[in-house]
């Protein structure tokens, strides 16, 4: 690891509690590894319950000051971080795929693209006003407010371990909350990096703090604790219910991004060289290991094999290999539970009458890769449709009209994103309405912005990152009636 940083500072095995840099108390340690070929990268500290308590007393403690702060002085930080995070982008970038995976063009974009939250909430916040409510008695006035939460706890997922720190954080430390994030075993080490620029861009102590370990233990205190009032989760349906019953006795405000089941809809007015480009970079981007990459691929029958020889042609383009390497346009996947997941939805795909047009199996290079896939045929009746992929495999079936392809599109528990190639323009606003996604891309699928709110519906979860949506979730409204005004 440290032959390949030239800012070996960067890399950091210890945790940050209250401004100092931590074992475990016991010093238990996890092993992280590269996914890409299975060495070890080192080790961070094993939390749990104790760390875990340390880190909401000091982020409570720091709450106190940093709330006081205006957003003016809330933001210098956060402008300081960014451009700490811009000028160590080449390090950042390969400590991100070291323990991720995915090729450096990739983490370079990931990097930027969580570094624009800092700027856009530093300056979001000081835009945030109350109300002078409209006079409703003779007499009295109402007047409005925004207050920050408390603490707010981050438990972040490994796909995007660099830009989900900031989707979070960014918001949650501008209005005026103090954070605590824990980061997926896998990818601790990005976490921990960002810590590091936080230490050096002079954030509070207590203010920023990161614990890695076990997240049954660390899960339960800041569940349990009153003095967390947000916990903010991107993961597995399953686990944020779990969380969200357990922050449930205390009433904690909760965000949860949970998992996706994309329907990415073709129709036969789409410009299907724009259309296939799209689905590429929507369904292969990090090995199809993102919540909101098209996992059903829903096309017009009588334009489905033109677009299949399309997806065809952009799988065979695709390079895989280390993420490293120059040339690498696909890395592997994070495990090896991954691979056997993903290899099991396409056997029972294949067993139930699909046909494998590339791929759909594990790559000649071993370990956690996957060959880059493509299957057509696809039914309802296959775990593939219901089930999310989280791998490189392109499903597709046909449809008739406009009205089964929404009826197939809202046929899952799941409603995160959804996406839609057609140049009809009526057609678009009847789907914006008819799908039941919280987000729908029209002929594009990047629609992660720190501008615009990002979230999901029905299972995959509640509350919104990204917009002005997500500032005011770490932030309560406060009311005030001022009477004998007459």
């Amino acid at each position: 690891m440290h032959q390949i940083l030239q800012d070996k500072s960067l890399f950091r095995p210890h945790c940050l509690i209250n401004g100092q840099w931590r074992d475990a108390a016991d010093k238990s340690v996890l092993d992280v590894v590269n996914p890409a070929n299975g060495k070890l990268l080192g080790t961070v500290p094993n939390c749990g319950a104790d760390e875990a308590r340390l880190a909401v007393e000091a982020a409570h403690s720091a709450f106190a000051l940093w709330k006081d702060k205006t957003p003016q002085e809330r933001g210098a930080y956060l402008h300081a971080w960014e451009q700490a995070i811009r000028a160590n982008l080449e390090d950042l970038a390969r400590l991100l795929t070291l323990e991720e995976g995915k090729p450096l063009a990739e983490a370079r974009a990931e990097i930027l693209q969580g570094a624009s939250y800092f700027p856009w909430y530093a300056e979001e916040a000081r835009r945030v006003s109350g109300e002078v409510v409209p006079q409703f008695r003779q007499g009295v006035q109402a007047l409005t407010r925004h207050a920050p939460l408390g603490v707010a706890v981050a438990i972040t997922p490994w796909n995007f371990p660099m830009s989900m720190i900031p989707r979070k954080v960014a918001p949650a430390l501008a209005a005026g909350c103090t954070a605590i994030v824990k980061p997926a075993s896998a990818t601790p080490y990005s976490a921990l990096a960002m810590a590091e620029l936080a230490m050096r861009v002079g954030i509070p102590a207590g203010v920023f703090n990161v614990i890695t370990g076990s997240a049954r233990a660390i899960g339960s205190v800041v569940t349990e604790s009153p003095l967390v009032r947000k916990l903010s989760f991107t993961g597995s349906t399953p686990v944020g219910r779990t969380l969200a019953a357990q922050c449930a006795p205390t009433l904690k405000k909760v965000s949860l991004e949970l998992g996706g089941n994309a329907p990415f809809i073709v129709f036969d007015d789409a410009d299907l060289d724009l259309a296939a480009r799209v689905g590429m970079g929507s369904k292969f981007r990090n090995a199809g290991q993102t919540c909101i990459c098209a996992n059903r691929f829903l096309v017009h029958s009588d334009v489905s094999d033109a677009f299949v020889r399309r997806l065809l042609q952009g799988i065979r383009e695709l390079q895989v290999g280390d993420g490293l390497k120059p040339d690498t346009t696909m890395g592997p996947l994070i495990n090896a539970e991954a691979v056997a997941h993903v290899d099991a939805l396409v056997h029972d795909a294949l067993e139930k009458g699909a046909r494998r047009i590339a791929g759909c199996q594990p790559h000649s290079l071993g370990g956690n890769f996957y060959e880059p896939s493509l299957l057509t045929g696809i039914t309802p009746e296959m775990r593939i449709f219901r089930e999310e992929i989280f791998g490189p495999v392109a499903a597709v079936m046909s449809f008739e009209d406009e009205e089964e392809a929404v009826a197939l599109a809202n046929d899952t528990e799941y409603g995160l994103a959804s996406y839609v190639c057609t140049r009809d323009m009526a057609r678009i606003w009847r789907l914006w309405a008819g799908l039941q996604y919280g987000m729908v891309g029209v002929n594009d699928a990047a629609l992660a912005s720190a501008e615009t709110p990002f979230g999901g519906v029905k299972g995959s979860g509640v509350g919104r990152e990204g917009g002005r949506e997500g500032l005011l979730e770490y932030m309560e409204t406060h009311y005030a009636l001022l009477g004998g005004l007459d």
